[in-house]
């Protein structure tokens, strides 16, 4: 009886868990627009437009950069939403 009550409250807390962020996989263009559409919802709908405009503005901030959907994957990947948000803070609050 003990052990299943045990087992029973290890599920419970397994269920109440987080999955683990999301990470922006850059690989090629579409693991990144899927990683990303995937990162972005699970953001509080407050830091979606910070993120939107991290995302949109990495390849304007390279001059002359030929693929700017490249310099944009090459600059998240591995990042969180989370941290692509807190980058874009940091860097828009220096202005």
């Amino acid at each position: 009886m003990r052990v299943g009550a045990g087992l029973l409250a290890l599920a419970a807390l397994a269920a109440c868990a987080q999955p683990p962020p999301t990470t922006i996989d850059g690989s090629s263009a579409e693991a990144f627009a899927r990683s990303t559409e995937i990162a972005r919802n699970n953001l509080p709908v407050a830091d979606r437009l910070e993120f939107d405009r991290a995302i949109a503005t990495v390849p304007a901030r390279r001059y002359g950069n030929r693929d700017p959907s490249a310099a944009a994957r090459t600059a998240f990947d591995g990042m969180t939403a989370v941290d692509i948000v807190s980058t874009e803070r940091e860097r828009t609050s220096r202005r």
